[in-house]
């Protein structure tokens, strides 16, 4: 017979096989958030006992990758936060048309909602061309899936609606293509996209920017955790850059908070 559940010392023990076998850190993340996601797939999966699942996930390679992309959170829509989206497209990015060329960091990617919603607002500025969009996530499973730029047809509607509150200028559905219950979006859409696995506890900077988003992926980490993310964050941006996070995040009490000064209530702040 199944246990209920996976206990508070039980979690820490497959976090730390995750990290000391695979290199996999999630010591810090929210812990109340992780052990819900553990049990969860604990129960969905049938184990008969932690035993078994420890495990299994010890020495099943294919194991641990679905266990990664389990805990992982996966949760977006393409323009969330229309307004969010309306003081990109006027405070923040005309901005930005000024430099010779635009690197963006949308640091958490999942399944590339987000990336593509930029991709079109460039596109709608005339920025595109001389912009590059570096999409990462930890989970290469949603990476993959980003890539494709193919979503449910059923949610287009929504997803039209916040363009359109966003300040859209066209017609959303000219970005897609129907096919069946799937919409795929326009291939001209990832020409200046890099999807790519990066690991944002443990990896370091890899390029210089001029705008970050990362939006509803910090509230899932503990202080300590947000601290060396928006180290990395200040790292990465250069001076004068933004840096987007979500509805619940903030700068206003890190250690990095008086090297920028935000520009609105959007969560968008400015590198000084």
């Amino acid at each position: 017979m199944q246990e209920s559940a996976i206990n508070d010392v039980e979690v820490e023990i497959l976090l730390n096989d995750l990290l000391e076998l695979f290199g996999y850190d999630f010591t810090n993340y929210s812990k109340a958030s992780i052990k819900r996601r553990i049990n969860r797939l604990f129960t969905l999966d049938k184990f008969p006992s932690f035993a078994e699942f420890r495990y299994h996930l010890k020495t099943d390679s294919k194991y641990v990758k679905r266990f990664v992309e389990q805990i992982t959170v996966n949760v977006t829509e393409m323009f969330r936060d229309p307004l969010f989206y309306q003081a990109l497209r006027e405070d923040v990015l005309p901005q930005l048309g000024t430099y010779p060329f635009i690197r963006i960091w949308v640091a958490g990617c999942s399944t590339g909602e987000e990336a593509y919603s930029i991709a079109i607002v460039l596109k709608e500025l005339n920025l595109y061309d001389k912009s590059l969009v570096y999409a990462t996530d930890i989970n290469t499973e949603v990476l993959d899936k980003a890539g494709k730029g193919i979503f449910p047809l059923s949610q287009m509607k929504q997803y039209s609606e916040n363009y359109s509150l966003s300040g859209g200028k066209h017609d959303f559905s000219s970005y897609y293509s129907v096919n069946y219950n799937s919409a795929r979006f326009d291939e001209n859409l990832k020409s200046k996209m890099i999807f790519s696995t990066h690991n944002l506890v443990s990896d370091h900077s890899f390029n210089q920017f001029q705008l970050i988003l990362c939006r509803n992926v910090l509230i899932y980490f503990d202080k300590y955790l947000q601290a060396k993310v928006f180290g990395l964050f200040d790292e990465s941006l250069e001076n004068l850059g933004f840096l987007a996070l979500g509805t619940k995040e903030t700068l206003r009490f890190s250690s990095i908070a008086s090297n920028f000064k935000q520009l609105n209530s959007q969560k968008i702040w400015r590198k000084v």
